[in-house]
């Protein structure tokens, strides 16, 4: 979990892989069981932000992708003919 200056945490620094692997984790520790019921909301609701993090990173990869594509394709577009 990152976390600023002055020691509260933010998701906003996450990487992909952290956050995505802390997702993993806090799956595993639901699937394991044996935890309290507010263990288990606290889990879930950090799964969740963990989740939309993920979302997040994919959304913006997403996007620069299809930027590259649709610059590709207006460059081949544009390119003069060879005969």
């Amino acid at each position: 979990m990152a976390t600023t200056t002055d020691g509260a945490t933010t998701d906003d620094a996450l990487g992909y892989e952290q956050a995505r692997d802390e997702l993993i984790e806090v799956v595993r520790r639901l699937e394991a069981g044996g935890t309290t019921l507010e263990e288990s909301l606290a889990l879930w609701e950090r799964g969740e932000a963990l989740a939309k993090v993920c979302r997040r990173w994919l959304e913006g990869a997403r996007a620069r992708l299809d930027a590259a594509l649709a610059q590709e394709a207006a460059e081949e577009a544009g390119a003069p003919e060879e005969a």
